[in-house]
């Protein structure tokens, strides 16, 4: 008997495999950590002269100062820009650097500018890191504790103390000589090429318990972005979450700051990057990449600046003057922050 074919009913189209609209962004951030790898390693091994020993000592030294960067400024800013859901912020809004510059600027009014080198070491950025992780966390719990909890309040709050803080920082350095108001200016900038080694391993340490923490909330940190009200119907706890996040983001900043100097637009530059090339939302992708993306720039831009165009110490210019740019055409496209 002949089968009937013109009856049978049509077959069910077939399930997308589960998982698909998550591997073209790990497919992403595996190329740019392979590129950050790479140039890393171009960096270490290219265009060695002289002592190879000496040279990859040095090399070594500022690659440290490269991942720590890398790490601290990209995922604080891409942390605080998610816990504010506001894409054109950044830590330095809440007058973590203008801290540092406070108490350095103290210290040489006081000291004078020997004092600087004499006092460096790990006890000297224990305590500078201490007093700006005790800034955030007190301000965080000031504004958090009353009835008027408001994100909004606590960055305006962050704004006028670090303009205070500068105000007074300015007012110090005009009492300076010349020759302590040279030695300060050196530290009030970024310093990738001279970065202590001794501090290096201990902000590894702290980059690795920050980053530990945070990527165990990834899921909440979802949920974070999508808002208050979002959140507290989704049964997140989000005062709890929200105080966390930045007490992490101060403490990443802090780290930055204390070794390697206030580097404002860096982390800003790095966060645009990476939430335009993971092609994701989820901050299982988005951490990870800008971390990657940070050493990428970092490394890469450094073994451009010193074998192409010869400027072993413009990098973090050019990074803070193209983070700039960027800020302010995101901001005049989009006219308000």
């Amino acid at each position: 008997m002949a089968e009937d074919t013109g009856t049978r009913p049509a077959a069910p189209p077939a399930a997308p495999p589960v998982g698909a609209p998550g591997v073209r962004p790990w497919l992403r951030l595996g190329v740019v950590a392979a590129l950050a790898v790479l140039a890393l390693a171009c960096y270490l091994l290219l265009f060695v002269r002289g002592s190879f020993e000496f040279a990859i000592e040095r090399r070594l030294t500022t690659a440290g100062a490269m991942v720590v960067a890398a790490f601290t400024q990209g995922v604080a800013t891409l942390l605080f820009q998610t816990v504010t859901q506001n894409r054109l912020l950044t830590p330095s809004i809440m007058g973590f650097d203008s801290v540092y510059v406070l108490a350095q600027t103290a210290l040489v009014v006081v000291f004078g500018g020997g004092a600087l080198a004499a006092t460096d070491g790990p006890g000297k950025v224990l305590a500078q890191t201490l007093l700006m992780v005790a800034f955030a966390t007190f301000l965080f719990r000031w504004l958090f504790s009353g009835r008027r909890a408001d994100l909004h309040v606590l960055l305006l709050v962050g704004v006028a103390l670090g303009m205070a803080f500068d105000s007074l920082s300015t007012f110090l350095q005009r009492v300076l000589s010349p020759a302590d108001y040279d030695v300060l200016s050196v530290r009030l900038s970024g310093r990738l090429g001279t970065a202590d080694a001794e501090l290096l391993p201990w902000a590894v340490l702290a980059c690795a318990v920050t980053g530990f923490v945070v990527l165990r909330r990834h899921a909440r940190l979802d949920v974070l972005e999508l808002g208050r009200d979002t959140a507290v119907n989704l049964g997140v706890d989000h005062r709890r979450e929200l105080t966390l996040a930045l007490v992490c983001v101060s403490v990443l900043v802090a780290v930055s700051t204390a070794v390697l100097g206030p580097m404002t637009f860096f982390g800003f530059l790095v966060a645009v990057l990476t939430r335009q090339v993971a092609g994701t939302h989820r901050h299982a992708v988005l951490l990870p990449m800008s971390f990657a993306l940070g050493v990428l720039v970092l490394a890469g831009g450094q073994f451009v600046m010193e074998h192409v165009f010869y400027a072993t110490g413009m990098l973090t210019v050019v990074l803070e003057f193209l983070g700039g740019a960027v800020f302010l055409v995101l901001l005049l496209r989009k006219g308000t922050l």
